[in-house]
């Protein structure tokens, strides 16, 4: 003989029903979907994520997140791929907390310029002047900068498409100008604490300079032992007495 137990819940009566499924197969039959309903009703009772908990991610985004995903669309696929709708599908967020951060696509533009111009400029000047190098070895480490792995190609990609954009952008135009001079301004002080005058220091800054961009850009012409070749005949003829 089965064991006598609780089936369910007769619907007509609602009154348990003890038994075996074997016993009354009409009486399991309704009271089985009772026993169903209560065995999931805690599951549907389980807490359901809120509207502010599923935004949370989106809202948790920061600027330099939006700026990173910005600066890697224009490398890739140029100015014209920066749009607000394309930047916050590439992250998965709504396009509207996109302006949590930024008051438009303009401003989002001004302050790409500033992270480019800040990391590939500012931090590396501060990083020299910290160190506070001999001016010769500090020529040495300005010529270095383009074959530092990764990080180099990686700022040369941004760097290159910057300068893409400056072509038709006068608000580009006018930061990579200023990088331009400011980084022209801190080499030509390199040369005049080795003393050269004023105007020698700035032709040798403009020369270390161009090398600089030109090994940046043309980074896959030549091998490791040519590339070494010409920097240091570079050194060699910046770092000769007049």
């Amino acid at each position: 003989m089965l064991p006598m137990i609780c089936i369910g819940v007769c619907p007509r009566t609602h009154t348990y029903v003890y038994g075996s499924m074997l016993d009354n197969p009409r009486l399991s039959d309704e009271a089985a979907p009772m026993a169903d309903t209560e065995r999931l009703a805690p599951l549907r009772r389980r807490k359901q994520p809120s509207a502010a908990t599923a935004e949370q991610p989106r809202i948790s985004l920061t600027p330099e997140r939006w700026i990173e995903c910005a600066t890697a669309l224009l490398v890739d696929h140029g100015i014209d791929a920066v749009r607000v709708d394309v930047v916050a599908k590439t992250l998965g967020v709504t396009r509207g907390s996109f302006y949590w951060h930024f008051k438009d696509r303009d401003d989002l533009l001004l302050h790409m310029l500033e992270t480019w111009r800040n990391a590939a400029t500012e931090q590396i000047i501060q990083r020299f002047e910290k160190v506070q190098s001999d001016p010769r070895a500090l020529v040495k480490e300005l010529l270095s900068l383009p074959f530092r792995g990764r990080a180099a190609e990686r700022a040369a990609r941004i760097e290159l498409a910057i300068r893409a954009w400056a072509r038709s952008d006068p608000m580009a135009r006018q930061a990579l100008d200023d990088v331009d001079s400011r980084r022209l301004s801190y080499i030509a002080q390199c040369f005049s604490a080795l003393g050269f005058g004023i105007a020698e220091a700035r032709s040798r800054a403009f020369i270390l300079y161009g090398y600089e961009v030109a090994e940046s850009l043309l980074h896959s012409q030549g091998t490791a032992s040519q590339k070494a070749d010409r920097s240091a005949l570079i050194e060699r003829l910046l770092l000769a007495s007049p």
